[in-house]
C-alpha cells in the first residue's frame, strides 16, 4: 500500500482557504482534513474535533512538552498546531492528508516531511482581504490590523511553496486545488511504477 500524500496549505486569514478546502474534502473520498488544535475560543457554528480541537493553554503546552505536536505557532495570542498522530496514522494507511496551517508551521512541517506538497492560497490583494475579514464581523479593528500585518508578512514566503492559488473566484480556486491534487497523485503512481 502506498503511503498517503501530505498537502500543506497556508493562507492569510480571510482568504477563503477553509471554504476551498472544505469543498475539496467533501468531493474527494480519498483525502482527509487533519484537524488542528488551538487555544482560541470557538467561533459560532464551530465544533470541537471537527473544526479544531479546542484545548486550554495548559493542555496545549503539555502536548508540546511531550513531543506530541508536529508543528505549532502562536497567532493573535493563541496557540495553533497539529497533533502528530492526526497526520501520521492516516498517512500510514494510504490516506492523503490536508494540513491547513500557518506559514511558520508549514515551514516546520517541510523540514520533517520534505516531500510534502506546499500550497499557498492568496487573496487577489490586501484591500480585498481586509474587506473579507471585516465582512465576517468577528474581530475588532485592532485584531483586523494585526491580521493584515501578519498577511503581508506571510506573503513574503510565497516562494517557499510549490503552488500558489489566487482566490479571486471560489469555483476556479477549488478546481485549481483539485487539479494539483490529481497531478501529485499521478506523479506518485509514476514514481512507484518506476521503482
Amino acid at each position: 500500500m502506498n503511503e498517503g500524500l501530505l498537502f500543506v496549505f497556508s493562507a492569510p486569514s480571510g482568504t477563503g482557504k477553509s471554504t476551498i478546502l472544505n469543498k475539496v474534502v467533501n468531493e474527494d473520498p480519498n483525502i482527509e482534513y487533519s484537524v488542528s488544535a488551538t487555544t482560541r475560543l470557538p467561533r459560532k457554528g464551530e465544533t470541537d474535533g471537527k473544526d479544531y480541537f479546542f484545548l486550554d493553554r495548559e493542555t496545549f503546552i503539555d502536548n508540546i512538552k511531550h513531543d506530541m505536536m508536529l508543528e505549532y505557532d502562536i497567532y493573535c495570542n493563541n496557540y495553533y498546531g497539529t497533533l502528530k498522530n492526526a497526520v501520521e496514522e492516516p498517512m500510514k494507511n494510504g490516506i492523503d492528508i490536508i494540513l491547513e496551517i500557518t506559514v511558520p508551521g508549514a515551514l516546520q512541517v517541510k523540514k520533517i516531511y520534505p516531500d510534502c506538497i506546499m500550497v499557498f492560497i492568496a487573496p487577489p490583494d490586501l484591500k480585498e482581504l481586509e474587506r473579507r475579514i471585516r465582512r465576517r464581523g468577528t474581530e475588532d479593528d485592532y485584531v483586523i490590523q494585526k491580521r493584515l500585518q501578519r498577511a503581508a508578512e506571510e506573503m513574503k514566503y510565497i516562494n517557499q511553496y510549490d503552488y500558489v492559488v489566487i482566490n479571486d473566484d471560489l469555483n476556479k480556486a477549488v478546481n485549481e486545488v483539485k487539479q494539483l491534487i490529481i497531478e501529485n497523485r499521478k506523479k506518485r503512481r509514476n514514481i512507484n511504477h518506476d521503482e
